[in-house]
């Protein structure tokens, strides 16, 4: 699917307007909704209801991040024709990166039971911090890695038709080498926030990973949807650092008592519902 969208679907670079991102948002959501079905045939309804939770949750978290690449490609004034193709390399080092967070805390949490409240700390602690932040307070130029990037490799002062490197005299990076840099360093982060919360559902690497999957392949044309809409979603990342706080909890408390998936997943589509049902509200108001 990745091939299809970069080599036939976006084979020359072009900026995707907002029927276009819609259309390829319910594409891939039509996609995650028939693997759901497939693993309810496959594995049963308490995987499939699993991976539904798992990929809600995992969109939902990722929403965050999707803010945090805007703010990263208006920090470095990308074309948005290239955006595409940053956020293709992009997610495709996700993927990568998701498969050995998840091998390693499936193993963690099965190996150490203490391990649960770590991560449950961790996860209250985000959600508070995020309640307390927006996106647009991200400051990409404070990243190390692009600091270290700019020291060891020689870089052109503008972009070069949307190439990650050129040749003159020598091997240059170009401001898009940089911007993916940024990109890959900043889902990393993101990664250590939503792993958890995905594992706090069910530690069967197969649901956690492919939830992750599908959730991330639509990731692209998700963020050029909100990219468009934005500046409506004001309350939006308070109802993703409760959905933090909350899943935190429910891992501290995962010894003494269990959650159903269905409170769960019917805990975040409501948190997440309000919050963006409050937000268009307050769009319409001030309009």
């Amino acid at each position: 699917m990745l091939a299809l969208d970069l080599g036939v679907l976006n084979r020359r670079p072009h900026s995707a307007g907002l029927r276009e991102a819609l259309a390829r948002s319910a594409a891939w959501l039509a996609l995650a909704a028939a693997f759901a079905v497939l693993v309810f045939f496959w594995h049963g309804r308490a995987q499939a209801l699993q991976f539904v939770t798992g990929y809600v949750i995992e969109v939902t978290l990722s929403v965050d991040n999707l803010f945090i690449f805007l703010v990263i490609f208006r920090y470095f004034n990308v074309p948005s024709e290239y955006q595409h193709k940053v956020l293709f390399w992009g997610i495709l080092g996700a993927l990568v990166m998701r498969g050995l967070f998840i091998a390693a805390g499936v193993g963690l949490f099965l190996r150490f039971d203490w391990i649960t409240y770590l991560f449950g700390i961790l996860l209250i602690y985000s959600g508070l911090k995020l309640l307390r932040q927006t996106g647009q307070q991200i400051h990409p130029e404070k990243n190390p890695v692009l600091t270290l990037v700019r020291r060891m490799l020689p870089m052109t002062n503008d972009y070069q038709g949307g190439h990650f490197f050129t040749r003159k005299d020598a091997l240059y990076a170009t401001p898009l080498f940089v911007v993916l840099i940024v990109v890959e360093t900043s889902d990393i982060l993101i990664a250590v926030d939503s792993v958890p919360a995905v594992l706090a559902i069910t530690l069967n690497p197969f649901i956690v990973y492919t939830s992750n999957v599908f959730a991330i392949l639509g990731l692209r044309s998700l963020y050029f949807v909100l990219a468009e809409m934005m500046d409506r979603f004001r309350y939006l990342h308070y109802g993703l650092s409760l959905i933090l706080i909350l899943i935190g909890l429910k891992m501290l408390a995962s010894h003494y008592a269990e959650v159903p998936t269905e409170w769960a997943l019917a805990t975040v589509l409501a948190i997440l519902g309000i919050s963006v049902a409050a937000s268009l509200m307050r769009a319409r108001h001030r309009c």
